[in-house]
């Protein structure tokens, strides 16, 4: 399955066409309709409807559409209608003209004595808009249907760059923990040698300062020893790089899954970056610091991509 992301925009627009909509004619057709659906992330679905007061009975209908298809994200749904007649009076045309005067024909042929249109009334007649609201719901929902499908395009293929985009900073991570492996070794043995190093140091200081008071070498060497082997167990960072491994690897699992995704890739985010800081902050080594860094560095730019992930 894709990943989706949160973001997208789609538009649609139905009624008639530009002639149909012309100043002569604009009393003659149904008005036309047009929706727009916008999404960013957010961390749950959160709907809201910007819809004229003709088309607000459609709302629950939408509502019920778009729950079906989308999980996650801040969507604005909104809808407008045009080719609807202007208040106030207008020029009517010749033929509504026409209409008007074989209809006062008709009713004055059975009821000779009722009395002829005036201009206030011929105006009034030619004013009124005959547009039932309903009339345009289905067309609403066959349009809205169509633009959530290109929502959902739109966002599918904004998934897939954000995929691809965390599937490079995953192969950089990898490199820098593969660059990292190495140094872990060294790095143990040094503060251990330095451990020990600086224990002796203290022992001869110890020895020449308390006049038969020494300690004898066997048992100051055993436990500089093991004073050094704690040590060195509290700055190696191998669980810290194998678990950050573990991590990368569920990462790109979930990636090439797809679907609903979004979440538990924010919370292996935060355990990468609990790895990193924790590598950083054992390091006495100044390359194995720098790789931290570049974590960090590459970690926080995944942070914020998987915020758009549904």
């Amino acid at each position: 399955m894709a990943v989706y992301s949160m973001t997208g925009y789609a538009t649609g627009q139905s009624g008639g066409s530009a002639e149909a909509r012309s100043p002569e004619n604009a009393r003659d057709v149904q008005p036309s309709v047009g929706v727009e659906i916008r999404s960013v992330n957010s961390r749950f679905l959160d709907l809201s409807f910007k819809l004229p007061d003709d088309l607000r009975g459609t709302e629950p209908a939408l509502r019920e559409m778009l729950t079906a298809k989308l999980k996650r994200g801040k969507v604005e749904v909104r809808a407008w209608i045009e080719g609807r007649a202007e208040s106030g009076p207008r020029s009517p045309s010749t033929l509504e003209l026409q209409k008007l005067v074989g209809l006062q024909d008709n009713v004055r042929a059975w009821l000779p004595t009722a009395a002829p249109l005036s201009v206030a009334e011929v105006l009034q007649l030619s004013s009124r808009n005959p547009f039932d609201a309903s009339d345009l719901h289905k067309p609403l929902m066959a349009l809205a249907a169509k633009a959530l499908d290109n929502l959902l395009s739109a966002r599918a293929r904004e998934g897939q760059r954000l995929t691809d985009m965390l599937l490079d900073r995953l192969s950089q991570l990898r490199q820098l923990a593969h660059d990292a492996q190495p140094l872990i070794p060294q790095m143990v043995a040094q503060q251990r040698q330095r451990f020990i190093d600086r224990w002796n140091d203290a022992l001869v200081a110890s020895a020449s300062a308390v006049t038969g008071n020494t300690v004898a070498p066997e048992m100051a060497h055993e436990r500089a020893l093991t004073e050094a082997t704690a040590f060195a167990i509290r700055i190696d960072v191998a669980e810290e790089l194998t678990r950050l491994d573990s991590h990368l690897i569920e990462i790109e699992r979930l990636l090439k899954k797809g679907a609903e995704v979004g979440k538990r890739l924010d919370f292996l985010i935060q355990e990468l970056h609990r790895e990193a800081n924790t590598l950083g902050s054992k390091s006495s080594n100044i390359e194995l610091t720098r790789i931290s860094v570049d974590m960090k560095v590459l970690i926080e730019q995944m942070r914020e991509q998987v915020q758009n992930i549904e």
